[in-house]
Protein backbone atom coordinates (compact mmCIF):
# COMPACT_ATOMS: atom_id res chain seq x y z
CA UNK A 1 0.00 0.00 0.00
CA UNK A 2 0.96 3.71 -0.72
CA UNK A 3 2.12 5.72 2.47
CA UNK A 4 3.26 8.93 3.99
CA UNK A 5 6.08 9.26 6.21
CA UNK A 6 5.95 11.82 8.91
CA UNK A 7 9.29 13.61 9.83
CA UNK A 8 10.26 12.94 12.92
CA UNK A 9 8.37 14.67 15.67
CA UNK A 10 5.20 15.47 13.51
CA UNK A 11 3.47 12.27 14.83
CA UNK A 12 2.36 13.78 17.97
CA UNK A 13 -0.94 15.11 16.68
CA UNK A 14 -1.69 12.02 14.75
CA UNK A 15 -1.66 10.14 18.25
CA UNK A 16 -3.39 12.68 19.56
CA UNK A 17 -6.04 11.56 16.79
CA UNK A 18 -5.99 15.47 15.40
CA UNK A 19 -7.53 14.68 11.70
CA UNK A 20 -5.26 16.85 9.63
CA UNK A 21 -1.47 16.37 8.28
CA UNK A 22 -0.09 19.08 6.91
CA UNK A 23 2.59 19.06 3.99
CA UNK A 24 5.12 20.18 5.95
CA UNK A 25 4.63 17.43 8.70
CA UNK A 26 5.38 14.52 5.76
CA UNK A 27 9.06 13.61 5.34
CA UNK A 28 8.50 11.43 1.87
CA UNK A 29 5.56 9.50 -0.38
CA UNK A 30 5.59 5.99 -1.00
CA UNK A 31 4.24 5.20 -4.15
CA UNK A 32 2.36 7.30 -6.38
CA UNK A 33 -0.70 7.97 -4.72
CA UNK A 34 -3.46 9.75 -6.16
CA UNK A 35 -5.14 12.76 -5.20
CA UNK A 36 -7.93 11.46 -2.86
CA UNK A 37 -6.73 7.79 -2.14
CA UNK A 38 -5.66 5.97 0.67
CA UNK A 39 -2.03 5.65 2.28
CA UNK A 40 -0.91 4.05 5.30
CA UNK A 41 0.55 6.96 7.51
CA UNK A 42 3.68 6.03 9.20
CA UNK A 43 5.75 7.67 11.73
CA UNK A 44 10.12 8.62 11.24
CA UNK A 45 10.74 4.73 12.37
CA UNK A 46 7.85 3.82 9.78
CA UNK A 47 5.61 1.99 12.42
CA UNK A 48 2.19 2.03 11.36
CA UNK A 49 0.03 5.51 12.86
CA UNK A 50 -3.50 4.64 10.91
CA UNK A 51 -4.77 5.52 7.74
CA UNK A 52 -5.76 8.65 5.44
CA UNK A 53 -7.30 10.49 2.78
CA UNK A 54 -3.85 11.47 0.70
CA UNK A 55 -4.27 14.95 -1.27
CA UNK A 56 -1.12 15.77 -2.95
CA UNK A 57 -1.95 19.12 -3.87
CA UNK A 58 -3.37 21.07 -0.76
CA UNK A 59 -1.32 22.40 2.03
CA UNK A 60 -3.66 19.35 4.51
CA UNK A 61 -1.91 16.77 2.48
CA UNK A 62 -3.78 13.95 4.40
CA UNK A 63 -6.55 13.65 6.54
CA UNK A 64 -7.06 10.43 9.22
CA UNK A 65 -9.76 7.94 8.27
CA UNK A 66 -8.90 5.89 10.94
CA UNK A 67 -6.37 5.03 13.71
CA UNK A 68 -7.29 1.42 14.19
CA UNK A 69 -4.31 -0.25 12.10
CA UNK A 70 -6.97 -3.52 11.78
CA UNK A 71 -9.89 -1.33 10.43
CA UNK A 72 -9.77 -1.75 5.90
CA UNK A 73 -11.09 1.86 4.51
CA UNK A 74 -13.47 0.40 1.60
CA UNK A 75 -17.25 1.05 0.80
CA UNK A 76 -18.62 -1.13 3.84
CA UNK A 77 -16.80 1.65 6.24
CA UNK A 78 -17.83 4.36 4.45
CA UNK A 79 -21.41 3.85 4.29
CA UNK A 80 -21.09 2.53 8.30
CA UNK A 81 -19.91 6.06 9.17
CA UNK A 82 -22.86 7.60 7.25
CA UNK A 83 -25.64 4.92 8.52
CA UNK A 84 -23.85 5.72 12.54
CA UNK A 85 -24.03 9.83 11.69
CA UNK A 86 -27.92 9.05 10.81
CA UNK A 87 -28.39 7.26 13.82
CA UNK A 88 -27.23 9.92 16.02
CA UNK A 89 -28.86 12.52 14.18
CA UNK A 90 -32.28 10.19 14.67
CA UNK A 91 -31.44 10.20 18.74
CA UNK A 92 -31.17 13.53 18.65
CA UNK A 93 -34.01 14.87 16.53
CA UNK A 94 -37.84 14.11 16.31
CA UNK A 95 -39.72 13.70 13.25
CA UNK A 96 -41.71 16.32 14.58
CA UNK A 97 -39.59 18.64 15.73
CA UNK A 98 -37.68 19.51 12.63
CA UNK A 99 -37.46 18.09 8.68
CA UNK A 100 -34.26 19.95 7.85
CA UNK A 101 -30.93 19.54 9.81
CA UNK A 102 -26.94 18.31 9.34
CA UNK A 103 -27.22 14.77 8.70
CA UNK A 104 -22.83 14.41 8.41
CA UNK A 105 -20.50 16.86 9.70
CA UNK A 106 -17.16 15.96 8.49
CA UNK A 107 -14.75 15.01 10.64
CA UNK A 108 -17.15 15.32 13.47
CA UNK A 109 -19.07 12.07 12.12
CA UNK A 110 -15.33 10.41 10.81
CA UNK A 111 -15.99 11.49 7.13
CA UNK A 112 -13.31 13.97 6.66
CA UNK A 113 -14.82 16.97 3.96
CA UNK A 114 -18.37 15.17 3.50
CA UNK A 115 -20.91 17.51 4.39
CA UNK A 116 -24.55 16.62 4.23
CA UNK A 117 -27.69 18.47 4.65
CA UNK A 118 -31.49 17.58 4.86
CA UNK A 119 -33.60 20.04 3.79
CA UNK A 120 -37.32 18.09 4.27
CA UNK A 121 -36.96 15.39 0.83
CA UNK A 122 -33.92 17.01 -0.45
CA UNK A 123 -30.14 16.17 0.43
CA UNK A 124 -27.47 17.95 -0.43
CA UNK A 125 -24.22 16.54 -0.44
CA UNK A 126 -20.62 18.66 -0.68
CA UNK A 127 -17.61 16.97 -0.79
CA UNK A 128 -14.56 19.15 0.21
CA UNK A 129 -11.47 17.49 0.29
CA UNK A 130 -9.87 14.60 -2.14
CA UNK A 131 -10.90 12.20 -0.22
CA UNK A 132 -14.55 12.73 -0.22
CA UNK A 133 -14.13 13.23 -3.76
CA UNK A 134 -13.08 9.74 -4.01
CA UNK A 135 -15.96 7.97 -2.50
CA UNK A 136 -18.26 10.45 -3.87
CA UNK A 137 -20.06 7.26 -5.81
CA UNK A 138 -20.16 5.09 -2.77
CA UNK A 139 -21.47 8.45 -0.53
CA UNK A 140 -24.36 8.75 -3.20
CA UNK A 141 -25.69 5.23 -3.35
CA UNK A 142 -25.46 5.26 0.77
CA UNK A 143 -27.59 8.24 1.00
CA UNK A 144 -29.90 6.43 -1.33
CA UNK A 145 -29.71 3.48 0.20
CA UNK A 146 -30.19 4.75 3.87
CA UNK A 147 -32.58 7.92 3.70
CA UNK A 148 -36.11 8.66 2.55
CA UNK A 149 -34.87 11.53 -0.30
CA UNK A 150 -36.85 12.22 -3.47
CA UNK A 151 -33.08 14.01 -4.98
CA UNK A 152 -29.35 14.30 -4.06
CA UNK A 153 -27.92 17.43 -4.68
CA UNK A 154 -24.47 18.43 -5.04
CA UNK A 155 -23.27 21.99 -3.90
CA UNK A 156 -19.51 21.64 -3.98
CA UNK A 157 -18.94 24.82 -5.26
CA UNK A 158 -16.42 26.39 -2.47
CA UNK A 159 -12.94 27.52 -2.55
CA UNK A 160 -11.97 24.94 -0.21
CA UNK A 161 -11.87 22.74 -3.17
CA UNK A 162 -9.37 24.41 -4.81
CA UNK A 163 -7.32 24.15 -2.67
CA UNK A 164 -7.62 20.56 -2.65
CA UNK A 165 -7.12 20.87 -6.84
CA UNK A 166 -10.92 19.87 -6.87
CA UNK A 167 -13.01 21.65 -9.62
CA UNK A 168 -16.33 23.40 -8.20
CA UNK A 169 -19.44 21.44 -8.77
CA UNK A 170 -23.00 21.81 -8.56
CA UNK A 171 -26.27 19.56 -9.81
CA UNK A 172 -28.20 16.46 -9.44
CA UNK A 173 -26.71 13.57 -8.47
CA UNK A 174 -29.66 11.51 -8.40
CA UNK A 175 -33.44 11.90 -8.45
CA UNK A 176 -35.24 15.02 -10.28
CA UNK A 177 -34.27 18.51 -9.81
CA UNK A 178 -35.00 19.86 -6.47
CA UNK A 179 -37.94 22.22 -6.02
CA UNK A 180 -37.44 25.43 -6.20
CA UNK A 181 -38.93 26.25 -2.70
CA UNK A 182 -38.26 23.53 0.11
CA UNK A 183 -40.29 24.30 3.21
CA UNK A 184 -38.67 23.16 6.56
CA UNK A 185 -40.31 22.55 9.81
CA UNK A 186 -39.51 23.96 13.10
CA UNK A 187 -40.55 23.30 16.53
Amino acid sequence: MEAIILNRGRERSVLQHHPWIFSRAVESVIGNPGSGSTVQVLDSNKNLLGYAAYSPNSNIRARMWTWDQDETINEHLIIERLNQALQYRKALISGDETNSYRLCNAESDGLPGVIIDRYAETLVLQCLTAGAEFWKPTLVGGMHDLLDAKQIFERSDVDVRTLEGLEQKTGVLWGPPPPQEIVRKLL
